[in-house]
């Protein structure tokens, strides 16, 4: 049997219409709305703040608590702003939340040797594994980035995943965030820089 090929991608004018409409059917108490609009968007909510976190696990629970809050507060939504810009601001403050916690109560990790231990962390690579040395390199590289990305100040770091991850506009991003486009654009050039400078070694030739 053949598959189908995949649907081409919805306009951003159509998703948007599609969001809101299904957005005020929550308001009105539509479950069933509310679980299409949980199912279309659910994968860029767990992925933006399992990137933010670092943590899948945290990532799914933070992730049911945006979509609570978007259920709870349905009742006060207005559809003066892309339903995306609403659902990210949510997301924004719920990590920006979860990461203050974070300062305030650090836990070590697992993964850290302790005293005694030896330095490789628990699971490290098996090194009787022959893997191809681009794939250590791509992986390494990935690794890099994203240890960069988790350094960043909790604004620029949105800012930067929401940019690149999603491509998400700059007009929305600054909606999210709070602050002008020109702040964005800002915002977006001194991470990079901070970005170029810790993975110089990287992008060397």
């Amino acid at each position: 049997m053949i598959d189908d090929p995949p649907l081409p991608p919805e306009p951003p004018e159509e998703a948007a219409a599609r969001d809101v409409a299904l957005m005020l059917r929550v308001k009105a108490g539509d479950f069933d709305a509310f679980s299409e609009l949980v199912e279309i968007h659910q994968h860029r909510v767990v992925g933006t703040v399992a990137r933010m976190l670092g943590d899948d696990v945290e990532a799914e629970d933070v992730s049911q608590q945006v979509f609570v809050r978007v259920w709870r507060s349905a009742a006060r939504y207005e559809p003066t702003a892309k339903f995306t810009t609403w659902l990210f601001t949510i997301l924004r403050n719920l990590v920006f939340n979860e990461t203050r916690r974070r300062k305030r109560h650090p836990v070590v990790s697992l993964d850290q040797p302790r005293e005694g231990d030896d330095e490789r962390p628990r699971d490290a690579v098996d090194v009787r594994v022959k893997t191809p040395d681009t794939a250590l390199l791509d992986e390494e590289m990935m690794g890099a980035i994203q240890r960069a990305i988790d350094e960043l100040p909790e604004t620029q770091r949105l800012a930067v995943i929401m940019r690149r991850y999603d491509e998400t506009p700059y007009e929305e991003i600054a909606e999210v965030l709070e602050l002008s486009v020109p702040a964005v654009k800002s915002l977006l050039f001194r991470a990079r820089t901070e970005l170029r400078e810790k993975l110089q070694r990287y992008l060397e030739p």
